[in-house]
C-alpha cells in the first residue's frame, strides 16, 4: 500500500502527532533520497527538513541529496532504491524542471518507497498546479504545470487561505470544477495512504467552487 505526505512548513519540529504517525509508516530506513528544488546546488539544500526527520528519531543509513551535481543515471538508481523520497521546499518551478530533465516523475510514481514533499514538493506531487503571481510566483501570466500525479488531486502548500478567500475563488474557482485542490499553509500535513486521506492542522477542500475546511484526522 503506498503512502504519501504532502507537508506544508514547519518553523521547527513536526507535531508529535505527525512524527508518530511516520514512525511507524516509514519501516524501511536504510535509503533517503531528497530532491531538490534549487537544483543547481545550495549546501544548506534540505538541512530543514532532514532535521524534521532527525527529531522525530527518524534515521537513515543512507542520504543523498539529487541535484545537477549529481548524474541523471544515479538520481535515477538513487530514486530506484531508496526507502524514502523527499521533495525539498522552496522554488516550485526549478524543481519542476529538474524533474522533467532528469526524468523523475515516473520513477517516483511507480515507487513503493514513501513519498514526503514540504511546500514546494507537496506542489510537485500534484496532478496538476495552478502558476500564479497571486500565490507567490514571478509571472505575468498565470498557467497550469504537470506534477509527478501521485494522486488525481491538486495541492496549493504554504499559502494564507483564511486571508485570501476571495483571490482564491478568482484563481481557483474553474480549476475546481477539474480537480479537488487541498489548500493549505503551515504546520500542516495531509497522508494519503492507499484510499484514504488523513488532514493535521488548517486545511481546505476546493471543489466545485466550494470551500469547505477539513476536520483533523491524524
Amino acid at each position: 500500500m503506498k503512502t504519501h505526505y504532502y507537508l506544508g512548513w514547519f518553523n521547527h519540529t513536526f507535531p508529535d502527532k505527525l512524527g508518530k504517525v511516520l514512525q511507524r509508516d516509514i519501516t524501511d530506513r536504510r535509503s533517503l533520497a531528497m530532491i531538490s528544488s534549487n537544483p543547481f546546488f545550495y549546501e544548506q539544500d534540505g538541512a530543514a527538513e532532514r532535521s524534521w526527520l532527525d527529531q522525530a528519531g527518524i534515521l537513515f543509513d543512507e542520504y543523498h541529496l539529487i541535484n545537477y551535481d549529481v548524474h541523471k543515471e544515479d538520481a535515477q538508481t538513487i530514486i530506484q532504491n531508496a526507502s524514502v523520497i523527499f521533495l525539498l521546499g522552496g522554488d516550485t518551478l526549478k524543481q519542476n524542471g529538474f524533474l522533467m530533465d532528469y526524468e523523475l516523475s515516473a520513477l517516483i510514481k511507480e515507487s513503493r518507497a514513501v513519498v514526503m514533499g514540504a511546500s514546494a514538493g507537496a506542489i510537485n506531487m500534484s496532478a496538476k498546479w495552478l502558476c500564479s503571481k497571486n500565490f507567490g510566483y514571478k509571472v505575468e501570466k498565470s498557467s497550469f504545470y504537470d506534477g509527478i500525479g501521485l494522486g488525481d488531486f491538486s495541492v496549493l502548500s504554504h499559502f494564507d487561505l483564511e486571508n485570501n478567500i476571495e483571490l482564491i475563488q478568482d484563481e481557483l474557482s474553474p480549476f475546481s470544477e477539474e480537480m479537488n485542490i487541498y489548500a493549505s499553509n503551515k504546520e500542516c500535513a495531509i497522508r494519503v495512504k492507499g484510499d484514504k486521506i488523513d488532514i493535521l492542522g488548517n486545511i481546505y477542500l476546493v471543489a466545485h467552487s466550494q470551500i469547505q475546511k477539513l476536520d483533523e484526522t491524524l
